[in-house]
């Protein structure tokens, strides 16, 4: 297979990732066509035996990182609302959100196609985080038995901007809780104190109101097999602090989006 092959089937990826950073499909589409330019007289930057995708997304990172203009925030008009909040976020951090939460890319792998260190990947998904939730805050409803783990991400919670509703440690207060003050998110455990599920009880509140949810559970195989609620995330315990930021941003961001872009469907 030839080297156009190989980076042929990864265009699709760098086209959604290109019109999400520029916002607009027509100028993503010209950084896209700049980058496979720069392969067609420098094919030596494409690894064959290595990570195709992470040698393609690098060399586009290049390309929009060399032009002065997209080193400030907000350099294109953008199509969408949604897309206009992503635009406000300073560049770097705005990549390492992108690479992380629409591309799925892992912390090492950001890192390369950015040309930074690991930690400092963290940090930038940690800042687009902060910068996106000036613009999203919300109440989020934290669903947790071991009160060290709920004080921890209580703290990066409200470390994010957002307003913690209250704890949770079983599946009767959870739906108290709620129904006292309605969250905007909800962060739960699956497996809770009186062994009650937290599958369960976000189920129950889910038929009366829709919210992302975000799993944070050291039984991650629980949620693979249960009745699992939409739209929903799962982070696997011991959880690191930046990704828990990065999902939480990701989930109200893409949200929102879905709300701006589609109409609402008509209850049954």
């Amino acid at each position: 297979m030839s080297t156009a092959q190989l980076v042929v089937q990864y265009l699709p990826y760098l086209r959604r990732y290109a019109r999400a950073l520029t916002g607009s499909q027509q100028a993503g589409d010209a950084y896209v066509a700049a980058t496979l330019e720069a392969l067609v007289s420098e094919p030596e930057t494409i690894d064959r035996q290595g990570n195709i995708k992470v040698d393609l997304f690098r060399v586009f990172t290049r390309i929009w990182n060399s032009l002065s203009v997209n080193g400030r925030a907000e350099g294109v008009e953008r199509d969408l609302p949604a897309e206009a909040r992503l635009g406000q976020i300073t560049p770097l951090p705005r990549q390492a959100f992108l690479l992380s939460s629409l591309e799925g890319f892992s912390e090492e792998e950001s890192a390369r196609v950015l040309a930074v260190p690991v930690d400092e990947v963290r940090s930038l998904v940690e800042e687009a985080g902060r910068e996106l939730a000036a613009d999203i805050v919300t109440d989020i409803m934290i669903i947790e038995d071991e009160p060290l783990i709920a004080m921890d991400l209580e703290a990066l919670v409200e470390g994010l901007g957002h307003n913690v509703t209250g704890v949770a440690r079983t599946r009767d207060e959870a739906l108290a809780l709620a129904g006292s003050k309605r969250p905007g998110l909800i962060l739960a455990d699956i497996q809770l104190a009186d062994g009650s599920s937290g599958l369960d009880a976000v189920n129950d509140l889910l038929d009366t109101f829709q919210v992302p949810v975000i799993f944070i559970t050291a039984y991650p195989e629980r949620f693979l097999t249960g009745e699992r609620p939409e739209p929903a995330f799962l982070i696997a315990k011991p959880f690191q602090p930046a990704n828990v930021s990065a999902v939480i941003s990701q989930a109200l961001f893409f949200q929102q989006s879905a709300h701006r872009s589609r109409p609402q469907r008509a209850s049954a």
